[in-house]
Parts: C-alpha cells; structure tokens; sequence
C-alpha cells in the first residue's frame, strides 16, 4: 500500500469517528447513555472479532497465548475505556456535537503531562504551552467564561480524563503478548456488558426504542468502533506515524462540520476560535516531538 493511500484510509477514518458524534446524540433519542454505549460496543466487538481471531491462530503458532493476568488486564482496560465512553456519552446529551468533538481532544496533551507527574517520563517542552492553550481554548468555548460551560462539557472534559487514561495503558497491555487486535476486542466486549448492564439496571430500555436506535447504534459500532479503528490499524503500518497524527486529528474539525450541517448547530466566533487553538495544541503535541526526532536521524545520518 502506498503512503497516499495509507493517508487517505486514515482520512475516511477520522471522518467516521467525527461524524459518529452525530450519531451518539441522535441515538440517545430512544435510549440512555449506559445503554447506547454498551450496544455500540458490542458491535465493535463483533466487527473485531475475526481478525481476533486471526491474530490468536498466528499467535498459536508461535506458542503465545494469553494467560489470567493478560485477561485481567483487559478487564482493567475495559473499565477505563467504558468510564471514558459513559462520561463522554452522558456528555452529549447537554451539549453540542461541536464542543464534545473538540473537548474530548484535551486527551492528547494530557497523556504526556500524566506521563511526567505520574511515571516521571520526559515530556516534550510543547507539551507545558500546548496544555495552556487547550485551557484557553476551552475557556473561549464556554463563551469567555469557564464558568458558562454546559454541564455537558464538564462530562465530557471528565472523559477526557480516562480516554487518556486508556491511551497510557492499552500500549502497555497490548505489548505484552503482541496481541493487540485481541485485546481491542477484549475491552470492547467489556464495555459492552457494562454498558448493558447498567443500562438495563437504571434505564428505561423496550425492544422499540433500540429498534429506533439501531441505526445510530450500527454507525457508532460497526463503523466508528469496528472499521475506524481497523482502518487505523492498517493504514499506520503504511505511513508515517507523523501523518497519522495530522490526519487523525481532523476527527474534531470534522465533528464540528457534522454537527453545523447535519443538526444545524453554530458556533460563534469566539466558540469557534477556542476550538481551533484545542485543535491547533492537539496537533502541536503530535508533532513536534517527531519533527525533532526525524531532524536528529537527519543530522546523524549525514
């Protein structure tokens, strides 16, 4: 596969993830947050399951398998990735598709700054003014005043938190047995029956109203969870892990275009121009680190 091609799976999988935020608010017409997210998961799972598969009989082959504490450890990740699904799902209801799609980015420089105060790991110094930024950024989002931003935003600045969390973790989990379509699959089938457990625990849910679901329910599984993230998996073996940071985050610019054109929504100028400074640092934490790093293999090589 060529680069250009690599580029522009990545670009058909952002534009997923960035429109399914339509599809997250709109499915939440018929059922709950808990109950949204856990199908949305199953899905996922279900997409993922026969390259799952495949990885483990390759694995097999190799005399690899996957023991208690791997399992264990997928069940941890699972709960992470469904406390950052939930919040960002309850999120949703209360605020617009465009601020959920660009406050749900602050992860990206919270990994590294969790990296240095937690693991003591060196950060880029972008990291510091990129994170100030993000604060700005959010600030000009609620409309000049951190104090009007919806309770909507508040959730979904919290998933935030643990969509981070998850980053940090599922690299580590996935390394130990070279496993990681498995383990995509593992923590999406967790999140699913949290998801239904607790939605069948504390929502109203009836056969009808998942049937109205189903189809915002199918574009936010089978698509956002089981092709994006597949696609994602291909494509980066195909391309530079610079681009892919560039393309993938115009996931939020394109969930910003999806909520003006597809539910109408506006934003003001001010709202506007704080989610391109969040989109702006998102990038910059992305790509200076590999700019510097591809500049010192230059200076070497020569």
């Amino acid at each position: 596969m060529k680069r250009a091609q690599a580029n522009g799976l990545l670009l058909v999988a952002a534009l997923i993830w960035g429109t399914a935020f339509v599809a997250q608010q709109t499915g939440m017409r018929d059922v709950g947050p808990f109950t949204f997210t856990g199908a949305r998961f199953l899905f996922g799972a279900v997409m993922v399951a026969p390259l799952a598969v495949l990885e483990l009989r390759r694995l097999g082959r190799r005399g690899t398998f996957l023991d208690a504490r791997d399992l264990l450890a997928c069940a941890l990740l699972g709960a992470v990735l469904f406390l950052g699904a939930a919040l960002q799902q309850i999120g949703i209801m209360s605020t617009t598709v465009s601020n959920a799609g660009f406050l749900t980015a602050l992860y990206v420089p919270l990994v590294p700054i969790a990296g240095a105060l937690l693991l003591r790991e060196r950060s880029h110094w972008s990291v510091w003014p990129a994170s100030l930024g993000c604060v700005a950024g959010t600030y000009l989002l609620g409309g000049g005043s951190l104090a009007a931003l919806s309770v909507g935003d508040l959730w979904v600045i919290a998933s935030a938190l643990f969509w981070a969390a998850h980053v940090m973790l599922v690299g580590r989990v996935a390394a130990r047995k070279g496993a990681s379509v498995t383990v995509a699959m593992l923590q999406f089938l967790v999140v699913g029956g949290l998801g239904m457990a607790v939605g069948f625990g504390t929502e109203e849910v009836s056969s009808g109203a998942l049937e109205r679901a189903l189809p915002s329910i199918a574009y936010a599984g089978i698509l956002s969870v089981g092709v994006g993230f597949t696609l994602q998996v291909v494509a980066q073996r195909h391309t530079p892990a610079a681009d892919a940071a560039i393309v993938l985050s115009c996931e939020t610019l394109f969930a910003a275009l999806a909520g003006r054109f597809v539910l109408g929504e506006t934003l003001t100028a001010e709202q506007m121009a704080g989610g391109l400074l969040i989109f702006a640092c998102v990038l910059a934490v992305q790509i200076l680190p590999l700019w510097r790093e591809r500049r010192t293999v230059s200076v070497e090589a020569g």
